[in-house]
């Protein structure tokens, strides 16, 4: 593990969680993340966000990692589980997000490695994301993930700029 760096899955996303994941994701988006919010990202737009994903969490459709360190939460990353009945095998990644405070510390390869062992616990076999982040496509390139491809124009950075997104997948079959 990450010296000072715990990762734990919330079961519940409480006030506390509510807070520090959401001053996470407040960072990412101000810091040029694409990631489904346009400035001004506002806190009451993140404890939205969050307190919208707690009925998925408590009813284990989606597993929420927290990385933590001393001063309290510094990034995040899902765990789709819930899919289609014809793709019971395949989890989606989502949100991986790591406070600029904290990057370059190991918290993402830490928080992608726990997100595969939920996924491998829940059955799944197979996860796929997307990302606009340069830095996360060498991290996940780094972890083993394989590259589909670019899709140009797929999204906007918070400022309103066009940005294309890749595709990665990872097969969790040993």
């Amino acid at each position: 593990m990450t010296e000072g760096i715990r990762i734990r899955r919330l079961r519940t996303l409480g006030e506390p969680e509510i807070r520090g994941l959401g001053d996470v994701l407040i960072d990412c988006v101000q810091g040029g993340a694409s990631v489904s919010f346009m400035l001004p990202m506002t806190r009451a737009k993140a404890d939205a966000f969050w307190r919208g994903m707690s009925g998925n969490v408590e009813h284990g459709e989606r597993v929420v990692l927290a990385a933590e360190d001393e001063a309290g939460i510094v990034g995040t990353v899902q765990v789709i589980l819930q899919q289609p009945e014809n793709q019971p095998h395949r989890g989606d990644l989502a949100k991986m997000l790591v406070h600029r405070r904290a990057r370059r510390r190991g918290v993402g390869a830490a928080l992608l490695s726990a997100a595969e062992r939920h996924a491998i616990d829940a059955g799944k076999t197979l996860l796929v994301l997307d990302t606009a982040s340069d830095d996360a496509q060498r991290l996940y390139s780094r972890q083993g993930w394989q590259r589909v491809g670019a899709i140009p124009g797929y999204a906007l950075l918070p400022d309103g700029a066009p940005c294309a997104t890749t595709v990665y997948f990872k097969s969790l079959q040993t």
